[in-house]
């Protein structure tokens, strides 16, 4: 992507989204898919993961991504943030149901995939976990110190990668279920009948079951190694429809190839 810095972010207006230059991170891919839905225009902003980003955090007073910054507006980092700021932009088409029922519905749904504790955040405690228990002196010291600053985002602890395994399971076979119900009673997506925020956090997500293919997300080698989930546990809770309906879901709504 055409990133523009920090600096050239700050003088400008309109929609800057922050985003981890060169990965296709989860939580990037899911807000660039929310804006892309809506035809939101934005200008991605560049951060480098698991470094200082000292610039980023003098404007923003956050040094993660992605971040929304509209206007002189503050930035939103959260994700209902985020999905609520392109609500606000663009109403049309609405990515967040007008039911009561169906709405805390999606929100619950949303926390499990990309919240504290959800799939993705235990994905990220699997992987640092066999870097940062390998014994000093093995991996190299910058490549340490990057996953560091990372995992103690993300509240690492041995114990705590431990009871990610578990969670991750958890929330696969929620996920299935839900899938599975909705598609009993005629529905393809994950809410009611409509694209919700919900489908297109998991479609982003699914990254860290299996990525999608090379030629449609050109990740390197390692980077696609680390996200495939290879635990034979874990693949047996993740019913085929997870994939299948990310696939649908960037078919029919998102952009294809992944630009990073």
């Amino acid at each position: 992507m055409d990133y523009i810095t920090v600096d050239e972010a700050r003088r400008r207006g309109g929609l800057r989204l922050v985003l981890t230059a060169g990965v296709p991170g989860p939580w990037g891919e899911a807000a660039k898919g929310v804006f892309h839905v809506k035809k939101i225009p934005y200008v991605p902003v560049r951060q480098d993961g698991g470094q200082p980003n000292d610039d980023l955090r003098a404007w923003t007073g956050h040094d993660n991504a992605p971040q929304a910054v509209y206007e002189g507006e503050r930035p939103r980092i959260r994700v209902s943030e985020i999905v609520l700021l392109a609500e606000r932009l663009e109403p049309s088409p609405p990515l967040v149901p007008s039911d009561p029922s169906d709405r805390v519905a999606m929100w619950g749904l949303l926390h499990e995939i990309a919240g504290e504790m959800g799939f993705a955040w235990c994905r990220r405690l699997q992987l640092f976990h066999p870097i940062l228990q390998l014994p000093e002196g093995t991996a190299p010291a910058a490549l340490v110190e990057s996953i560091s600053r990372m995992a103690a985002k993300y509240g690492y602890a041995p114990e705590a990668a431990a009871a990610a395994d578990a969670r991750v399971i958890e929330i696969l076979g929620l996920l299935s279920q839900r899938l599975r119900e909705q598609r009993e009673r005629g529905s393809e997506f994950l809410v009611a009948d409509a694209l919700s925020a919900a489908d297109v956090y998991w479609a982003t997500f699914a990254a860290m079951l299996r990525p999608l293919p090379p030629e449609q997300c050109p990740m390197n080698d390692l980077m696609r190694g680390s996200y495939t989930v290879t635990d034979e546990r874990t693949l047996a809770a993740a019913d085929p429809l997870l994939l299948e309906h990310r696939d649908r879901i960037y078919r029919d709504w998102l952009e294809l190839p992944l630009r990073f």
